[in-house]
Order: C-alpha cells, then structure tokens, then sequence
C-alpha cells in the first residue's frame, strides 16, 4: 500500500537488534516515523541509542528485523538490492560528518557523480553540478580537488552531491560535528534555504541543540523509542 503523496519516508513498527555470538542487543523497538515534504526533523539522543542505526535503516543502507521502510510510495522491503539502489539514487540524498568526498576528483566531478550513476548524459551532468554548487557558494571551486577545499566548503560540496539529484529527502548524520561554529552555522542556514527553494525533506541526526532548534521538529531517540521533545 503506497503512502499519501505528501508523505515521502516513513518508517512503521521498525525493530532492530544485533546479535553478536549468543549476546542479543535491541537497538529499538516499534519506531514509527513520517516525514513530509519539505518538512526539517531532528534526531536527538545520547551516544550509543541508535540514531545513526535508524538513518542507515531509512536509507535503505540496512534492513529492519521487523517492520517497514517506505521512501517515496516505495516499500524497501519488497525491493531488490538492485532496486533499493536505484531507488536510493533517486529519491534520497546522504551527507554525512565527514564529506565523502572522493579525493582524485574535483568538486564538479564528485557532484555530477551521483547523475552519471542515474545514466544522464556527461554534459548535462556536469551543467545540473555546476548549477547546484553555484548555489551553494562554490562557483569558482569547481576544478578544485577536496584537498585544496577547507572544511567548509568540502561539506558545501557533500550537501551539493546530496542534492544534485533533488531528492525527496536528504538523511544527515551530524552534518555539522566536524565545522567550526561559524561554519556550522552557514551549513544549516544553506540547509535550510535549499529546503525551502527544493521543497526537500530533511531528517538530521545530531548532538546540537542548536542545530535541533531551527528545524520544524525535534524527536528524541530515549530508550529504545522515539519520542517528542
């Protein structure tokens, strides 16, 4: 059964547990979770609680034990790794606490990527990543590998990968923790602005208060459930 329209990920009676010889660990139990578009969430919690364990299980990088995953209509569950895949490549974008840039190629190289893996064409891929990395204060950075960026803008450059594709929604784990203040702050601002301009979702994990404070809503991830703050 497909979501309602404005619904892009949601996450239904999700569980997740490790096991490691005869040693059983539950991360959490019964998470439910929607996400609409354009809407900006939080994900707090202490370290250790799981909040990284669900943005990979939302992302398809993992699977529930129980419950299910559905990104743009789509049933994760249901879907081929292969599918899963595309389906990533479509309607999600990642960024991450480190960049992940790859360091052997430039700025609009390491944008237009995720287009070339979609099948556009070299061209138009590279027109789309100089547009979006423009946007995100980059122009004259385009032909600059990741090594001779600064903090700042090798995440500029990340959330322009993540968003080249406009996704439904862009999962970030602690897309700040590695910035300086000043530089964290301009990263939400842009955050939040192509948010806005995109009309893409935003689901943050994060320890930042801060941060946490400028979204539309605040969840805490407490003792294996999620909960309002």
């Amino acid at each position: 059964m497909n979501a309602p329209a404005d619904i892009v990920l949601a996450a239904s009676g999700v569980s997740k547990t490790y096991r490691e010889t005869r040693v059983e660990t539950q991360v959490f139990a019964d998470i439910d979770l929607s996400v609409c578009a354009g809407e900006a969430i939080a994900i707090m919690g202490a370290s250790g609680a799981g909040k990284s364990t669900l943005l990979h299980l939302l992302g398809g990088l993992d699977v529930p034990d129980r419950g299910e995953i559905t990104v743009a209509g789509q049933r994760m569950n249901a879907l081929s790794d292969s599918a899963r895949g595309r389906l990533r490549n479509e309607a999600l974008g990642f960024v991450y606490q480190f960049h992940h840039l790859l360091p052997e190629f430039t700025a609009l190289e390491n944008v237009a990527m995720p287009l070339l893996i979609r099948g556009l064409r070299a061209s138009a891929a590279r027109a789309e990543a100089t547009q979006i990395l423009e946007r995100v204060g980059l122009g004259p950075r385009l032909e600059h590998k990741p090594g001779e960026l600064s903090g700042g803008e090798r995440q500029r450059a990340a959330i322009a990968r993540a968003l080249v594709t406009k996704p439904k929604c862009v999962l970030a784990d602690e897309p700040t923790g590695n910035l300086d203040a000043g530089n964290a702050d301009a990263v939400c601002a842009m955050l939040l602005e192509l948010k806005r301009d995109l009309g893409t979702a935003i689901v943050i994990v994060t320890h930042s208060a801060e941060l946490a404070s400028r979204m539309d809503r605040v969840l805490e991830l407490r003792g294996g459930k999620l909960v309002a703050r």
